[in-house]
């Protein structure tokens, strides 16, 4: 008898919450049109989609691993921190995502008043991009920029006016990568290094800060994503086995936000049980038929 494949699993989504376009239930519909059999819901800084999210998992053949993405940063670098299965009412969890979300909307303005001064782009024009509730980040001025017909897509502007070069980018406030790690293990949740290996910025971290963040209660590396480069990931897989480090393959997907689609990268089974074992904050949900459950 052969040996049974891995389940489809994609660890790194995002809804309409943070800067996704569909709202969290549309996502998991189109993960299971797609063929997933996992998928985790990992909007930035917020855990305000799981509750739609759950709900909608529930009634379909498909698993949910409800998770966060953390925005943490070194210096100008920022450092992202998948959290999967934390307590969402965890107090220090709560307080800090609720202050990185205040700040990021606090920058969010102060960049449209700066390019509002050289271009027609006003504040309102970026709240009508942005659902109710909504993590305001930058992918939502990149998008009233395109409906302004300022650039042609989400990804012009980023390589435009959104650019760090382009004098009217400012840096968000952050907590360390540590600091990241300690609050979603505090939370009963597991820690997993989002795209460590991008192209846009080498490898965010040195192994003298992934030893640190080991220590701390690191579980894993996100190392299939198109975004890490071959050499990067190379790096990254001597790391996971030096470390004792499960490795994941997401998407890291966004809707039409992203040209990134649900399901080409995807992560072990292996990995997966490890993140369930590993967790104290909550459970994956799954419905009738999900072959996770």
């Amino acid at each position: 008898m052969g040996d049974v494949p891995d389940p489809f699993i994609d660890l790194h989504t995002h809804s309409s919450v943070s800067d996704g376009t569909e709202r969290p239930a549309e996502l998991l519909q189109a993960a299971v049109a797609a063929g997933l059999e996992g998928v985790a819901l990992t909007d930035h800084d917020t855990t305000a989609g799981w509750d739609e999210a759950v709900a909608t998992a529930r009634e379909l053949p498909v698993t949910l691993l409800p998770g966060l993405e953390l925005s943490t940063r070194i210096g100008y670098r920022s450092v992202h921190v998948l959290g999967y299965l934390v307590d969402p009412t965890d107090a220090a969890l709560v307080a800090e995502t609720t202050r990185i979300r205040d700040g990021r909307l606090a920058r969010a303005r102060r960049m449209v008043e700066r390019i509002g001064a050289d271009h027609p782009l006003t504040w309102d024009d970026v709240l009508a991009e942005a659902s109710e509730g909504a993590t305001i980040g930058r992918p939502h001025i990149a998008d009233a920029l395109v409906t302004r017909g300022l650039e042609p897509d989400r990804s012009a502007a980023f390589r435009g006016i959104l650019h760090p070069a382009s004098g009217y980018y400012e840096p968000h406030d952050a907590p360390s990568p540590l600091h990241g790690v300690e609050l979603i293990r505090g939370a009963g949740g597991v820690p997993v290094i989002a795209h460590p290996a991008a192209s846009s910025r080498g490898i965010v971290i040195d192994e003298e800060m992934l030893r640190t963040l080991v220590d701390a209660g690191l579980g894993g590396l996100e190392v299939d994503h198109r975004e890490n480069v071959s050499h990067g990931k190379r790096t990254l897989l001597d790391w996971a086995t030096r470390f004792d480090l499960f490795v994941t393959g997401s998407s890291d997907y966004h809707g039409t936000g992203k040209p990134n689609r649900l399901g080409e990268h995807r992560t072990s089974r292996a990995a997966f049980d490890a993140i369930v074992a590993a967790a104290t904050g909550s459970a994956p949900v799954s419905g009738p038929g999900a072959r996770l459950a």
